[in-house]
């Protein structure tokens, strides 16, 4: 049987990367969330997106399989900015990382939460599954929220 050769990818600690991740989501600056998201993602990177229940059961019924996408630094940006907007400026909620991220043959994938301020119990919450470029940095972004 042939071996498959692994490319070798520049990963960075999983844990730490998870870190860096989850912070962009907490950037109150739109400037550095900015400079953080072209850290992050690759110029062409994604973020595939689990759909609410009520849209795959909407998607169900008429055939089709949804996805929900967001492609490439702007992009990214709108959607990083909009959850900001939505769950951490009212001074509510805050994203954090939990310590369980792994690495392996440039995937990182790692549980995160988002927290209550008002009494630090986690709210919701979800698992990421992150594909790397050879740079280290996110070519493809699975989010599993739930």
């Amino acid at each position: 049987m042939p071996t498959q050769e692994i490319q070798e990818i520049a990963v960075p600690d999983a844990q730490e990367l998870s870190h860096r991740y989850t912070s962009v989501w907490n950037e109150p600056d739109s400037e550095r969330r900015r400079q953080l998201i072209g850290e992050l993602w690759a110029e062409d990177g994604v973020q595939l997106l689990q759909p609410p229940e009520a849209v795959v059961a909407t998607a169900s019924a008429l055939g089709v399989t949804p996805t929900f996408e967001v492609r490439g630094h702007a992009a990214l940006e709108n959607r990083v900015t909009l959850a900001y907007e939505e769950f951490v400026a009212p001074g509510k909620h805050v994203f954090r990382t939990r310590p369980d991220a792994v690495a392996l043959a440039g995937v990182v994938k790692f549980h995160w939460e988002m927290v209550s301020l008002a009494d630090g119990e986690p709210v919701g919450g979800g698992l990421e599954f992150l594909v790397l470029d050879g740079d280290g940095r996110i070519r493809t972004d699975y989010q599993f929220i739930g």
